[in-house]
């Protein structure tokens, strides 16, 4: 029997309908046209949000560990949640989950490895960034994580939440974060950048900015969880 995927959608919407496009589109080419067996939860991100800013993981934890356990009544087999930030409270949530979960850094992590990359920028939310969940998982493979400085984190933060959360796409926008690529690529030496926000690789949509590599987190956690719904996983 197929295995069923679940996903904690909605963090936020736009994004989660990219996971859905590319789960459809990237299933169909290895299963002869036919869909994924998919289920989506769609929750509501405003309180994780503001449990987040008040540093209430616990909350954040609770919630998502309620909606991760519908997914799993539901029929999943495994899960996944369709955003970098709620990833800090990753491991408790597979602690308490009945079900397996993927998760986004981890793919990325074994994505950035594959590619022999030592130095990248880390582009998400304020969470994202400051947080030790990406750190913790790229330091037992060596790599070095840089992410801006407190000038450019907070322009980022501020446009995610401000902007990109709400569906809006501005080429300005685009045009500033480039600039802080070019400025970390010259003060820091990165070799690529990971876009730690799943919103945000529906605004640098490139593969790359003057040579430098975007890695699009979304596109590397769907060929993960398409790899374990095809059973291709070696993990």
């Amino acid at each position: 029997m197929a295995k069923t995927l679940g996903l904690i959608g909605g963090t936020g919407p736009e994004s989660t309908i990219e996971y859905y496009r590319l789960l459809i589109a990237k299933y169909r080419e290895l299963a002869d046209g036919n869909a994924p067996p998919l289920i989506i939860n769609s929750v509501n991100i405003k309180p994780l949000l503001e449990w987040m800013t008040a540093g209430e993981l616990r909350k954040v934890t609770d919630y998502l560990a309620a909606e991760v356990e519908k997914l799993y009544k539901a029929g999943a087999n495994f899960a996944a949640l369709t955003a970098n930030t709620p990833h800090i409270v990753f491991d408790e949530l597979q602690q308490r989950s009945a079900i397996p979960l993927i998760s986004i850094v981890e793919a990325t992590r074994d994505y950035v490895e594959k590619l022999g990359l030592k130095t990248v920028a880390l582009f998400g939310t304020r969470f994202t960034m400051q947080a030790s969940f990406y750190p913790e998982v790229f330091s037992r493979t060596g790599i070095k994580l840089v992410t801006p400085n407190d000038e450019e984190q907070n322009y980022i933060h501020e446009i995610y939440l401000g902007e990109l959360l709400k569906d809006v796409f501005r080429p300005e926008t685009r045009a500033k974060l480039l600039d802080i690529l070019d400025a970390m690529r010259a003060r820091d030496g990165i070799q690529a950048t990971i876009l730690g926000g799943t919103e945000l690789p529906l605004l640098l949509r490139d593969e790359a900015h003057n040579g430098l590599p975007l890695l699009d987190t979304t596109r590397i956690h769907v060929d993960r969880l398409i790899a374990e719904l095809v059973g291709t996983s070696n993990q």
